[in-house]
């Protein structure tokens, strides 16, 4: 890892401590671009915004799509302080961003929870194909 990269990793870090300081859990994330010049940086807020989405990467990520056109955002690279979770995964992956960068790891994470991880929520599907697609057929 290059020293710019671990500068703005460990800037990841100081704002997941900013969280955690302002009532929230601790994560923060910023975007980078090519050069390595911070563009957007966010904490994690849900507990302060009553808001369970309010995650820093889905924060970013939503920034990058409104803001960035295609080419600028996939030369992004998001730095954050713990590995995204799935919906915020899916959200940098709708994004167009170029990479993630992360500290700890979603398993390192559970690790240090002391109720370990949300319990899975059972799911049914797929169900009634020829009438869900009739929305969907030409959309793309």
């Amino acid at each position: 890892m290059t020293d710019n990269k671990e500068r703005l990793l460990r800037r990841a870090i100081e704002l997941a401590a900013e969280a955690r300081a302002g009532g929230n859990p601790p994560f923060g994330s910023l975007l980078a671009d090519a050069e390595g010049r911070v563009l957007a940086e966010e904490r994690n807020t849900t507990l302060t915004d009553a808001d369970i989405s309010a995650h820093p990467e889905l924060k970013l990520a939503r920034w990058a799509a409104r803001e960035l056109d295609p080419a600028t955002a996939a030369a992004t690279t998001m730095y954050t302080s713990c590995q995204p979770c799935p919906m915020c995964a899916g959200a940098i992956q709708r994004s167009g961003l170029g990479r993630v960068v992360f500290a700890l790891s979603g398993e390192q994470l559970v690790a240090l929870k002391p109720g370990g991880d949300f319990p899975d929520v059972p799911q049914e599907g797929p169900a009634l194909y020829e009438e869900a697609r009739v929305p969907v057929e030409g959309y793309y």
